[in-house]
C-alpha cells in the first residue's frame, strides 16, 4: 500500500516500512539499464496546526512518497524524480534519468556508487509524535494560550499566535551495487508569539524535540506572555558594543551556520575562516574559546540522527571543535580520496557544549549587556569569517548589576558565530533547542549590534 492512500492523519501508518521500502526500490532499479543506478525514496507524513487571536486558523496534513533516480553511464551522471509510483510512471522517470545522464557532459568529480554498508542502530522514530492528530494539537494549542493568557494578565488580554508541526519520515537508499539504507524519524515544533494589547510588547517561545512529549505547550505559551509584559514599553539605547548573553534558542539561531564553514575543500582551497595562510587548513589549530566543543552524532540520545548520508555512505560521531581546537572537517567522497583521508560527512545533528550554568546564572554574572531572546531574518555577508546580519526580535533586555531591568529596541546586527565563540565570557549547560540541536547560553563580550529597529 502506498503512503497517499492512508489519510493524513496516522503518520505512524502512512510511512513506507522496510519491506515496502526495499521493494519499491527493487522495482525501479530493475527498470534500469544504466551502468550505475541510485535511487532514494522519501516517505513522509506532516500535520500542522497555526492559530492566531486564541484561535485556531488553519489544520493541515500531508502524506507523501518521492522517488529520485540518479542514474550513471560512462562518467556522465543525472537525477530524475516523481511521486507517482505506478510501473508506467517510474519507468518514465528512470528512462528520463538514463537519457539525461547521457546529454551530461562528464563529471571529473564522480564517484562510484556504494556497495553494502554496516549502519549504526539509530531509534529517532517515537509513536506519540507520528501520531499527533488535530485533536491532540488542538489541545496543545489550547494548554498554551490559557497559560499565556494567564500569564499576561498585568498587561491585559495579550494576543497569541503561533505554529505547531509535526513530521514522520522514511528516507532509504538503494544502489544497484547491493546496498540498501532505510531509516524512521520523527520531529516535533512548537512555537509561540505573544503580544500585548498596546502593540509594544512582545515575546516568543518555543520547543522542539523527536518525541512530542519533551515539549511543553503550557511552559512555551507562559514564557512567551510573562516576555510580552516584560518588554512594555521599550527603552531605546545607543547601538554599538555590547555584552550579549544569548539564550539558547537565540544560539540556535547563530552557531548550526557554522556548519557550511566545516567542510574541507573550501577551507583546502582557501575559501574558509578555516583556511591556513599558504593553503591547507587549521585542522589542529586553536579556533574557538577553549571552553567550546562541538560535535554530530547521530546516536546521541538527544540528536538522534539519520545514520547515512543521500549517497548511502555511513555517519557517526565526529568532534569538529573539541576545547577550542578545530579536530575535523567535513570530507565529500571525492575529495577524500583527493586528500587521501577518510570521508567525513556532515550530518547527525550538532551539539554545542562546554558549561553548567542556567540561563539565570549566565545574567547574574553579567554586570551590563543586552539580553536576547532570538534573531530573525539572518543573512550572510562574508563566508571567509561566516559574518552573518539579521536582527532581534520578540524580546530583547537590558541587564544591569545581574539582573534584568527593562525591554530596550530591537537591533540590527553583524556578527559571526566563529568569532564570538572566541569572545566568551560564560557558557551555560546545553539543552534541546529543536529535534536533531542541543544548545546552551551564551555570554558574549562586544556583540556588535549596529543600529535601531523599530519593529517589535
Amino acid at each position: 500500500m502506498r503512503a497517499q492512500d492512508r489519510g493524513p492523519s496516522a503518520g505512524s501508518g502512512a510511512l513506507l516500512s522496510r519491506e515496502e521500502a526495499r521493494a519499491l526500490a527493487d522495482r525501479v532499479l530493475k527498470l534500469s539499464t544504466a551502468d550505475e543506478t541510485r535511487v532514494n525514496i522519501t516517505s513522509e507524513w506532516s500535520g500542522n496546526t497555526r492559530f492566531a487571536d486564541s484561535s485556531i486558523t488553519t489544520s493541515g496534513g500531508v502524506t507523501n512518497v518521492s522517488v529520485r533516480v540518479t542514474a550513471v553511464v560512462g562518467r556522465r551522471r543525472a537525477s530524475a524524480t516523481t511521486n507517482v509510483l505506478d510501473d508506467q510512471s517510474l519507468k518514465r522517470t528512470v528512462d528520463l534519468a538514463v537519457s539525461l545522464a547521457r546529454l551530461s557532459p562528464e563529471d571529473p568529480e564522480l564517484m562510484p556508487e556504494l556497495g553494502p554498508q554496516t549502519y549504526p542502530s539509530v531509534r529517532a522514530f517515537v509513536e506519540r509524535t507520528a501520531d499527533l492528530d488535530p485533536e491532540v494539537r488542538n489541545a496543545a494549542v489550547k494548554r498554551a494560550v490559557d497559560a499565556a493568557t494567564a500569564a499576561g494578565k498585568p498587561a491585559g488580554a495579550v494576543f497569541t499566535a503561533g505554529f505547531l508541526e509535526a513530521n514522520a519520515t522514511v528516507v532509504a537508499v538503494a544502489t544497484s551495487k547491493g546496498l540498501f539504507a532505510y531509516h524512521q524519524s520523527t520531529d516535533a515544533a512548537f512555537s509561540m508569539t505573544s503580544r500585548t494589547p498596546d502593540g509594544t510588547g512582545s515575546g516568543w517561545s518555543s520547543g522542539g524535540a523527536r518525541d512530542w512529549s519533551r515539549i511543553d505547550p503550557a511552559s512555551i505559551g507562559r514564557i512567551a506572555a510573562q516576555k510580552a509584559v516584560a518588554s512594555r514599553n521599550p527603552q531605546a539605547i545607543p547601538p554599538g558594543l555590547y555584552t550579549a548573553v544569548l539564550e539558547p534558542q537565540a544560539v540556535n539561531d547563530l552557531v548550526p551556520l557554522l556548519s557550511n564553514a566545516l567542510n574541507a575543500r573550501t577551507a583546502d582551497e582557501g575559501r574558509s575562516p578555516f583556511s591556513k595562510s599558504g593553503g591547507g587548513n587549521r585542522i589542529g589549530e586553536k579556533v574557538a574559546d577553549e571552553r567550546v566543543t562541538l560535535y554530530s552524532d547521530p546516536a546521541d540520545p538527544l540528536l538522534l540522527g539519520r545514520p547515512f548520508d543521500l549517497d548511502g555512505l555511513p555517519i557517526g560521531r565526529t568532534v569538529w571543535i573539541e576545547k577550542g581546537v578545530l579536530r575535523n572537517l567535513a570530507y565529500s567522497r571525492f575529495w577524500a580520496q583527493k586528500q587521501g583521508v577518510r570521508p567525513t560527512p556532515l550530518s547527525g545533528g550538532l551539539s554545542l557544549t562546554g558549561g553548567t550554568r542556567t540561563t539565570e546564572e549566565i545574567i547574574a554574572g553579567c554586570e551590563r549587556g543586552i539580553l536576547v531572546t532570538h534573531f530573525w531574518y539572518i543573512r550572510s555577508l562574508d563566508p571567509r569569517t561566516v559574518l552573518q546580519t539579521g536582527l532581534t526580535r520578540d524580546g530583547v533586555f537590558l541587564i544591569e548589576k545581574g539582573k534584568v531591568t527593562r525591554g530596550v529596541k530591537n537591533f540590527r546586527w553583524n556578527e559571526s558565530p566563529l568569532l564570538m565563540l572566541n569572545r566568551l565570557e560564560d557558557i551555560g549547560r546545553s539543552e534541546l533547542t529543536q529535534a536533531g540541536q542541543i544548545m546552551p547560553s551564551l555570554r558574549i563580550r562586544d556583540f556588535n549590534f549596529t543600529s535601531l529597529s523599530d519593529a517589535v
